[in-house]
């Protein structure tokens, strides 16, 4: 399977600079359920910026309605 990297940036939120997986999306949501988090795409912009991608706070976000 070809990885679509550019159009993936396209709707990438990651804020977090030096990060390889960017675009890379199948790589990027294993890094992250390894460690019981979503990426940064499952969250809004300003929700992003926290850097929490648990997912207590992605619920938080959902039962709050701001998701």
């Amino acid at each position: 399977m070809e990885c679509n990297k550019n159009k993936n940036l396209e709707k990438c939120k990651c804020t977090y600079e030096p990060c390889q997986k960017k675009g890379i999306c199948c790589e990027c949501l294993k890094y992250h359920l390894k460690s019981r988090e979503l990426p940064g795409c499952c969250f809004s912009q300003e929700a992003e910026k926290t850097w929490n991608r648990s997912f207590e706070y992605f619920s938080q976000l959902v039962s709050e309605g701001k998701l």
